[in-house]
């Protein structure tokens, strides 16, 4: 089937690319479907636009909790980069964002736009029911605290984890669902939503290291390692 585009040779471009068996992402030349493509937001480097659209099409997560504006949501590692950016799209959708962060990272969640910025650790759900007695609407886990986070979610509340395999079970008629950014992969006009609020300076693009395509094992140990506040990009 022909699928029409309003792009032309020569535009500049960032993409959806979803490994399928041996064919990854970690090549100079790709093809993808049309409707995973869209227009680089201006004024980016290929650096910081190559790491938008799989990192942020986690905002997928906030779909899922289907919350209505001025509802209250918890994000957890809100300073990684997939966290950092649910943060900002939830305050995109109008939502109030309460946040975990180690205490260096504090005034980083904070810029990224969090309402309430609490310490990450075990006594963090009793500490966001503080701020919300009846626990908060919806909960979206990039961090894999999924079991002990939900004590912060009310009853009948929804959670979203990003992390595979982090299997939660359901209790207090909360739904436990689990993001699956493939399926998001030619959602066209939501990753151009997302081209439009980079432009706009509502997303920020966090590179946090450029390394040779040689060097891709080393990528992989800096992620491993944890810590990365923003993403490893591979260059060709």
């Amino acid at each position: 089937m022909r699928v029409e585009t309003d792009l032309d040779v020569g535009d500049r471009v960032m993409a959806v690319a979803v490994v399928s068996g041996t064919h990854g992402a970690y090549a100079e030349h790709l093809v993808v479907p049309a409707e995973s493509v869209v227009r680089a937001p201006v004024g980016t480097t290929h650096l910081e636009a190559a790491t938008l659209p799989m990192n942020d099409l986690s905002g997928m997560a906030l779909d899922l909790l289907a919350l209505p504006a001025t509802a209250t949501v918890v994000v957890t590692g809100a300073a990684g980069a997939v966290g950092g950016y649910l943060v900002q799209l939830a305050k995109a959708d109008g939502l109030r964002v309460i946040a975990d962060a180690a205490s260096k990272d504090e005034q980083l969640v904070r810029a990224l736009g969090a309402d309430v910025v609490l310490p990450r650790g075990s006594d963090f759900p009793e500490l966001v029911r503080k701020e919300v007695p009846d626990g908060v609407d919806g909960l979206a886990d990039t961090a894999g605290v999924a079991g002990l986070a939900l004590r912060a979610v009310r009853d009948d509340g929804r959670m979203v984890t990003s992390v595979g395999g982090n299997q939660v079970a359901e209790e207090r008629g909360i739904t436990v669902q689990h993001t699956f950014v493939p399926q998001y992969a030619r959602e066209h006009a939501k990753l151009d939503r997302l081209r439009q609020l980079a432009e706009t300076g509502r997303l920020t693009l966090r590179v946090a290291q450029a390394l040779p395509s040689e060097q891709a094992v080393e990528a992989h140990r800096l992620m491993e390692a944890g810590g990365l506040r923003g993403r490893v990009v591979l260059t060709f």
